[in-house]
């Protein structure tokens, strides 16, 4: 067989990467074109509005952390605002949910038949994350499932809300702490939650001591105050939680939030953000998840508010 030149040096480069490819068979699988890992999917569920102005911005809040986490590598970030999704099929890709809003009876996640719906999701793995009134729920059955889903639980009655300084002078070496140092700041830190007995899988992340005068003032609801918790002085409190679930999953449960210019800390902000990684298993940045939000930020979409 006669060949000219050009199809002899056509033959010779079709043997040459054919030869190349069969005696290095990874030249294929490092094409810039190999598949990426699909990215995790984070929903951000707010509540309605509720209390004064800048208490409570559920709306504002979600919008807040979607702004800081919207250019995470790996990561897709959506938001629900004013309630639970009327189409909760978003939920279906999720492989973690944030639930900042009231709680109590009118919990979102506790409403018809929700609760058989979340338990399923979470049964898959999905991570699950309740903030501030959030980590409320009726004792009993609900209370029981939270305690299932995030490691504890407020407690009515049991449980206390009072607004106090809390001062975190430790943290523990946790994917969340990342970043974090020692810090101090006024919330509405709830505390003597209702955990698992023995805190079977939960690992605290936030601990603090209330004072005396916190323990004994009346300005929590119902009034007090509480002689259970009064006997419990220089006792620590844990006020932020994470939770290794058999499925699989994780759980969260942080009780500040109260008021809204605190997302303009930048270690308050950094742990619930890091904690929103953590439970859709995007890996946490060794120096935490950095941020910054301008005093303008922090006045984007509030509710409107008497």
């Amino acid at each position: 067989m006669n060949l000219n030149r050009r199809d002899f040096l056509a033959a010779s480069t079709a043997a040459t990467l054919l030869s190349t490819s069969t005696l290095n068979p990874t030249t294929l699988s490092a094409s810039p074109f190999a598949a990426q890992p699909a990215p995790k999917k984070l929903v951000l569920i707010a509540g309605t509005p509720s209390h004064p102005p800048g208490m409570h911005e559920h709306n504002a809040g979600v919008q807040l952390f979607h702004q800081c986490l919207k250019d995470i590598p790996g990561l897709e970030v959506s938001f629900v605002l004013n309630g639970y999704p009327q189409d909760d099929s978003i939920l279906d890709s999720a492989d973690g949910i944030l639930c900042y809003s009231d709680g109590g009876k009118g919990h979102p996640l506790i409403q018809g038949e929700r609760i058989p719906r979340i338990s399923q999701l979470l049964e898959k793995g999905v991570g699950l994350f309740c903030l501030h009134f959030g980590v409320e729920v009726p004792k009993g059955k609900e209370g029981d499932t939270f305690r299932d889903w995030i490691g504890g639980c407020y407690e009515h009655e049991y449980s206390c809300n009072p607004i106090w300084k809390a001062k975190f002078e430790q943290l523990p070496d946790h994917p969340i702490t990342r970043g974090v140092q020692p810090f101090s700041i006024v919330d509405e830190w709830y505390f003597n939650m209702r955990f698992r007995p023995d805190l079977k899988g939960v690992t605290p992340i936030l601990t603090a001591t209330p004072t005396d005068e916190t323990r004994d003032g009346p300005y929590v609801y119902p009034k007090g105050p509480y002689k259970h918790i009064q006997e419990a002085k220089g006792r620590p409190e844990h006020l932020m939680w994470a939770t290794d679930r058999t499925d699989g999953g994780r759980g969260v449960g942080f009780t500040g939030g109260h008021f809204h210019k605190n997302w303009g800390d930048d270690n308050f902000r950094k742990l619930v953000l890091n904690a929103l990684l953590w439970i859709t298993k995007v890996d946490v940045p060794a120096e935490g998840v950095t941020s910054s939000l301008s005093g303008e930020d922090l006045q984007k979409n509030l509710d409107p508010k008497k």
